[in-house]
């Protein structure tokens, strides 16, 4: 007697290819089904409220916001020209006098200054009280005339 070519595992693997096929023909009959009855165009809109969050409701027309083109800024605001001749006050925060450069730390805005040896009138330290004028540099700030204030 010859034995059948067809073993368990083909066996089992047509069975699964066949369960798949059928599955697979009644989603397509499910998705017909509800297409037919899902074709309000409403139904599949979302909306966006004030916070970004994704909605189904509308918002609400009498809170709409009215923006002009001119008042939006893209970027970093441009930073104001400071005046020339006025003269600041600091405390030297950092020098190093091997290289020639140190920082200060304003005593209006708490910002860190740049200062270059060149730029100073007498030897900095650290913890030093200053007199100062700011110009551009091309980093940024950078503080010339560099003096001491006597305490």
């Amino acid at each position: 007697m010859a034995k059948s070519k067809e073993t368990f595992n083909k066996r089992e693997k047509e069975k699964q290819r066949m369960k798949k096929q059928q599955e697979k023909q009644e989603k397509m009959k499910e998705r017909k089904n509800n297409k037919d009855q899902n074709k309000d165009l409403s139904s599949m809109m979302a909306y966006l409220d004030e916070n970004g969050n994704l909605t189904d409701t509308p918002p609400d027309p009498s809170k709409k916001k009215v923006f002009l083109q001119e008042e939006i800024q893209i970027g970093v605001p441009k930073a104001e020209d400071l005046p020339e001749d006025q003269f600041h006050t600091g405390v030297v925060n950092f020098f190093n006098h091997q290289k020639g450069f140190g920082f200060i730390i304003d005593n209006d805005t708490r910002e860190r200054i740049f200062v270059h040896a060149n730029d100073i009138n007498v030897m900095l330290n650290e913890n030093d009280k200053v007199q100062y004028e700011i110009n551009k540099g091309h980093k940024g700030l950078v503080a010339v005339n560099v003096s001491l204030i006597k305490a």
